[in-house]
């Protein structure tokens, strides 16, 4: 497999009960087994969310989301397979995995493992990485999965130091780009002039306030002037992703809201615009990875141990390297 590398994934999602959510500094877990496992985020505030995690046990199911993910393993060996290849991570390494990507994950050891990550919508990056070449470029594409990239991993940690404002975001993603441009290998043609932002920022926000519905081809083919076949080229050069798998990760993110609000399943599969739960319930896992039974679980998990008293949880110990202190 080479040098280790590691995965880490939007919603990461255990088989088992063995799920947890960790992250930087301070991260606490329980002495409970199956509550040792818990899930944690804020969130997305301009273009980025932030996720993090302790994990132990079983392996992840297979799982993709529309956004990068960047992250950072504070603690423990996370296994997972990636663009046809399984990959390693361990502590105070930093992981790149891009928009539309298949992967799962597990953790390579018996003890688990803790994580930072911060999700970043492509059309915020798009934007940060033209400005800074001056000119329209392809999203990055990193080829280490797993690497020790400074820029990125300094990125990581600032985003979790304190709550997000709207200046702080724009560094983040700033400093995101910064690194995922260094990471790039080979020269990066600029985009093709066949591509019409402005048509594609146009279907964008119409499928952002369309997401608990339908929406047609013709629909779209309408508002940007573009045939749906030119549109979904275009989409996905600058969005990394296609026109209806945007859509559902935005029905996603509305149906995550309505969980985190203790919104029964069935009714905010009803409110996000699925057919039935059963919908939902694939759609979601597809996504996330594990179910939104198990999401909600993972999520009651991790406040079960906020509320815990301090005498009854384990700390971890501070990482030795990297950026898992920061």
């Amino acid at each position: 497999m080479g040098r280790a590398r590691s995965g880490l994934v939007r919603g990461i999602p255990v088989m088992s009960f063995d799920q947890s959510k960790s992250g930087g500094a301070g991260l606490e877990r329980s002495c409970q087994g199956a509550a040792s496992s818990w899930i944690a985020s804020a969130k997305p505030v301009g273009g980025v969310e932030l996720f993090r995690a302790w994990l132990a046990g079983d392996a992840y199911q297979k799982h993709r989301h529309d956004t990068y993910a960047i992250g950072v393993t504070d603690q423990g060996v996370q296994v997972f397979d990636y663009r046809g290849s399984a990959h390693i991570s361990m502590p105070g390494q930093v992981v790149v995995l891009h928009p539309d990507e298949i992967h799962d994950g597990r953790a390579g050891t018996e003890d688990g493992f803790g994580y930072r990550i911060v999700y970043v919508e492509p059309a915020v990056l798009a934007e940060a990485v033209r400005a800074l070449r001056g000119r329209p470029y392809p999203l990055p594409f990193v080829r280490d999965v797993v690497s020790s990239n400074p820029t990125l991993g300094h990125a990581v940690a600032d985003a979790f130091r304190a709550p997000l404002e709207s200046l702080a975001i724009d560094t983040v993603i700033v400093d995101l780009a910064r690194g995922l441009m260094a990471g790039e290998r080979g020269a990066v043609p600029p985009l093709s002039r066949r591509v019409d932002v402005a048509a594609v920022e146009r279907a964008r926000q119409f499928l952002d306030a369309e997401r608990t519905r339908v929406v047609h081809s013709s629909e779209l083919e309408s508002i940007t002037g573009l045939t749906r076949y030119d549109l979904c080229r275009q989409f996905r050069a600058m969005l990394g992703t296609s026109p209806h798998r945007y859509l559902l990760m935005r029905r996603l993110e509305f149906a995550r809201d309505r969980i985190h609000s203790g919104q029964p399943l069935a009714e905010v599969a009803c409110d996000a615009g699925f057919a039935d739960q059963a919908h939902f319930t694939r759609v979601f896992r597809s996504a996330f990875g594990l179910t939104p039974r198990r999401y909600r679980a993972l999520r009651t998990n991790h406040q079960r141990v906020s509320e815990r008293p301090a005498s009854t949880r384990l700390r971890r110990p501070r990482a030795r390297r990297g950026f898992a202190a920061d």
